[in-house]
This record gives C-alpha cells, structure tokens and sequence, in this order.
C-alpha cells in the first residue's frame, strides 16, 4: 500500500473510544423504567450481531426516548496517538465521519488535531455517510484520486461500502459495537481487516 497518499478515518470507535458514552446513553435512556441494564444491553448486543443499527432499534423496541449523547465521556484508544503520528509521516491524513458540531475542537481537546491535514464532517459540510458525496467532497478537497486513498472505519454501511462503491481500498477495524456484525454481502467485504489501530502498522 505504498503508493496511497491519503489516509482517511472515522472518528466513533475507531479513533475513539465510545464504550462510556453508549453506557452513558443506556443509564440515561432506562432511568426511572422497570428495565436493567443488562437487559437493554443484552439486546443491543444481539441486534448489532444481526447487523442492524442494535442502540436506535433497541430504544424503539423498549418505547424509550434517544437521550443526548455525551462526548465529554469519549475517549482516545491507547494507540490513537502512536499510530496517527506514525501514519502522518507516511500519509496525509484525513477525518470523514457523522459528527455534532464542533469536531475540530475535540481533536484539539484529545491533542491529536496536529496530525490531521483534513476535516470532513457532515454538521460542516451537509452530507452524511453513507452518502457518496461526502466522500467525494473529502476527495475533491484533498485533491486525490479514491485509487490513492484508503478508508479506515468501524462500521461496514458507512465506511467500507461507499468507499469501495468509488474505489477506494478499504480497513474495517473491529472496534465498537459494529464489530460484532457480520458481513452480509460481497459489497461489505473490506479489501483488509483490523482489530485494533496498531494492526494498521502492519499494512500501511
């Protein structure tokens, strides 16, 4: 994979760890019912297995209300930092991810915006993954064709598909919940798979 320019990852359960937030999330959503926990989360876990979105249909199931997602609970994986500074003086390196406003200033909070060369993110730019055009405007800006770059995420709808649709190699890496679904189709089959960051060392 030496002849990539541009390395360009998703933020949620790939650069960052999301477990407290999503248990956040659940704590918030069940307060004041009847449900446990574990019984919430025993059936988040197996709708993500299935391959479906298991926290949104999960709190449908359950007749419970979405709470506000807490970033202040986020936090960066143990190698976050160590990889991205590795990769940025092979790669240029990009971020398209589904994030709330302000996401430039969380990188600068997790001290890692310095090895970021580009920001893409659907409250800034009006397109959600999965979504075609907000992978081509990350493209455009970038000035770099999809055969020169490389799509690293977590979750194979709105990473490894549309990346592959226009050409891009992609990374699956098994972080988060959406590790635990399977591959459905041959659409969905990532050119390589991770579990962790490190493992990205040994292909890029």
């Amino acid at each position: 994979m030496t002849n990539y320019k541009w390395i360009f990852f998703d933020i949620g359960s790939t650069l960052i760890n999301e477990e407290k937030a999503y248990q956040d999330r659940i704590e918030q959503a069940i307060a004041e019912t009847n449900i446990t926990y574990d019984t919430f989360y025993q059936r988040m876990l197996l709708l993500f297995k299935e391959g479906q979105k298991g926290d949104l249909i999960a709190l449908q199931e359950f007749g419970l209300e979405r709470p506000k997602w807490n970033s202040e609970l986020e936090t960066l994986y143990p190698d976050t930092k160590t990889v991205l500074e590795i990769l940025h003086n092979r790669y240029k390196i990009g971020i398209i991810a589904n994030q709330l406003p302000g996401l430039e200033e969380r990188l600068e909070k997790f001290a890692i915006r310095q090895w970021i060369d580009l920001i893409i993110s659907s409250a800034d730019c009006g397109f959600s993954k999965p979504s075609s055009k907000i992978f081509q405007l990350a493209l455009q800006q970038a000035s770099c064709s999809a055969s020169s770059a490389v799509m690293i995420g977590d979750r194979l709808d709105n990473d490894i598909v549309p990346a592959k649709v226009l050409g891009m190699e992609t990374i699956w890496i098994k972080q988060g919940f959406s590790a635990y679904g399977p591959i459905q189709s041959p659409s969905e089959e990532p050119d390589f798979t991770v579990n962790s960051l490190s493992d990205l060392l040994k292909i890029l």
